[in-house]
């Protein structure tokens, strides 16, 4: 499942030499935040072209709930009420 189908990203910001990411985790104690964040930023800078930077930042507000999910990823999960 990807982070945007789970809700984790908050929003994305361009400018022509910046883009921007804010993302979340499910839980401030999630032991993944560090690996999710830096693999996000490395895949945002991957499509840039020379010289333009990503930048990934991590925000808790709002908190992630399940509702915050795509409804195929509530349906892989078993989260259709």
């Amino acid at each position: 499942m990807n982070i945007v189908d789970l809700g984790l990203v908050y929003g994305v910001d361009l400018t022509p030499q910046r883009v921007e990411v804010r993302m979340t985790m499910t839980t401030p104690a999630c032991p993944m935040g560090g690996l999710i964040v830096d693999e996000a930023r490395d895949a945002v800078q991957a499509l840039l072209p020379h010289g333009a930077e990503a930048e990934v930042r991590l925000v808790w507000d709002p908190s992630w709930t399940p509702e915050l999910m795509s409804p195929s990823a509530k349906e892989a999960f078993g989260w259709n009420g």
